[in-house]
């Protein structure tokens, strides 16, 4: 296991919070719970349909017909959905019972996000919500030691230039907070600067003019094959001057299609950790994960979220 992977568990057990899993069905949840609490990587807490608390129902639903109200849906309906105990771990998180969730062992992505978005609060900031994977590559001598940020693999279909730029911005600064790296995040394309020409390459070539009239904090550069992006040599075959090609540890897919078939490659092929999909864009802290997800593939989710919780205690 990568250096950078195995220090994201140590900083969560310096400070575990407390981290709701709504899958009790699922062994593999189980597994990883029993171990998260044994080794005190957080305070985890199984939800079934069983230990939903009456009274905690009863507030949340009020609370989500408040929100609802205007939608059409009726307080039965909003008791309805609190009977779910991923909505009701959502709430949970979001009413401060709970400082994160971790889902998606046996829930798809859309069912994850729609209740994080029915429920959590939006950082104003980011002002979407995307997705990134930590993707750890063995015996890899790109990224960060072959420790990437790959966004957007889970989200949004096909993302507008505003959008790819917020991405973007969003990953880079979960890769500076959590992974403790100096990003540099690299726009891929099937076109280097230039190299080829149409509305896709002008949609990546207006998002990284987007990303840095918003922010100078990160270095972004785009657009770039994954080539010249990550390998020193073809960048200095393909790019002039550029503070990222050769080196990009963050990467930014141009579309859903390409981010998802890019990280499931990576990790059977390259036998590459996947740790994600961690949710970008809400106030409070969750995790996806993937169907196809290992007991440590929720751990190290349930280490990113706890120190995503750590972080957001402390104003960062």
């Amino acid at each position: 296991m990568n250096a950078i992977i195995e220090k994201l568990r140590s900083r969560a057990q310096k400070d575990p919070k407390i981290i709701v899993f709504p899958e009790a069905d699922d062994d593999r949840i189980v597994e990883a719970v029993h171990y998260i609490g044994k080794e005190k990587i957080a305070r985890p807490l199984l939800l079934t349909h069983d230990n939903l608390d009456p009274e905690k129902q009863e507030e949340f639903a009020n609370i989500f017909f408040e929100r609802k109200e205007v939608r059409g849906v009726t307080f039965e309906e909003a008791r309805e959905v609190m009977e779910d105990p991923l909505n009701y771990a959502v709430m949970m998180v979001k009413q401060g019972y709970a400082d994160g969730f971790v889902a998606g062992a046996k829930s798809t992505t859309s069912t994850v996000i729609r209740a994080a978005l029915n429920c959590l609060s939006i950082d104003r900031k980011t002002a979407i919500v995307s997705s990134c994977f930590i993707m750890s590559v063995p015996d890899c001598a790109y990224g960060e030691g072959g420790v990437f940020v790959y966004a957007d693999c889970g989200v949004i279909p096909y993302p507008t230039s505003e959008q790819l730029a917020n991405i973007a911005i969003s990953s880079a600064r979960f890769a500076k907070e959590v992974l403790e790296i100096n990003p540099r995040v690299g726009m891929l394309s099937f076109s280097t600067k230039g190299s080829a020409e149409g509305r896709w390459v002008d949609k990546i070539k207006e998002a990284v003019k987007i990303a840095k009239s918003k922010t100078n904090e990160f270095a972004i550069d785009g657009e770039l094959q994954p080539d010249a992006a990550i390998v020193p040599e073809v960048a200095k075959i393909k790019v002039n001057k550029s503070n990222v090609a050769g080196h990009a540890n963050v990467l930014i897919f141009p579309n859903l299609d390409a981010g998802n078939i890019c990280y499931k490659l990576t990790q059977r092929l390259a036998k590459a950790r996947a740790v994600g999909p961690i949710v970008l864009g809400t106030v409070q802290p969750c995790s996806d994960l993937s169907r196809g997800c290992s007991v440590d593939d929720i751990i190290d989710c349930a280490a990113v979220t706890v120190i995503r919780a750590q972080n957001r205690e402390r104003g960062k």
